[in-house]
């Protein structure tokens, strides 16, 4: 894993072209959500339009559920696109075409002699692009399933929201007080 990518760090606010060329910021994507951030080892590997394909009914439960999913690939628009399509995906896509993601963290995957290839990584980030955990899915059973990520959430939520219990008696207690 980076050493940049750790719990308690704050993920850099890279801005990136979406796969139709419009430019985002991460703080932007993220809002006041949770992230999972995939920094995505290429267009060209099977390991990843199979991780991008599960991750598919993961982002139907994310857009009730207050988190937003991001893809970063090392490749150009033209190739973000074709993942994004080839996995039937309706996130957000971010071309890191000339590398900058995979320079600044430093994961860059050496072992690959043919493409720029990046070390893939799955990134939980809670507000404020916190770092709460980090994957390294170098091999492919060391990325995240959809269910390790619910766990995941859960607990970020659990730590994050005050509100996570309604019954709690202080929580329960402040919404009353509040104006009508």
């Amino acid at each position: 894993m980076s050493t940049t990518l750790v719990p308690g760090a704050i993920f850099p606010d890279f801005e990136l072209f979406d796969d139709a060329g419009t430019k985002h910021k991460l703080s932007e994507l993220q809002g006041d959500n949770a992230m999972v951030l995939m920094l995505g080892r290429g267009e060209h590997c099977p390991r990843e339009r199979q991780q991008q394909r599960e991750m598919v009914k993961f982002h139907e439960w994310c857009d009730v559920a207050f988190t937003t999913v991001v893809t970063i690939l090392p490749n150009d628009l033209h190739d973000t696109n074709k993942m994004r399509i080839a996995a039937g995906a309706h996130w957000t896509y971010l071309s890191d075409g000339d590398l900058v993601v995979q320079q600044t963290l430093g994961i860059r995957e050496y072992t690959d002699p043919h493409h720029d290839a990046t070390v893939p990584h799955t990134v939980l980030l809670g507000p404020g692009l916190k770092i709460d955990k980090t994957y390294v899915g170098y091999w492919f059973w060391g990325r995240p399933s959809i269910y390790q990520l619910w766990e995941d959430l859960q607990d970020l939520f659990r730590r994050t929201k005050a509100d996570f219990d309604p019954l709690v008696p202080e929580v329960k207690a402040e919404w009353l007080a509040l104006p009508a």
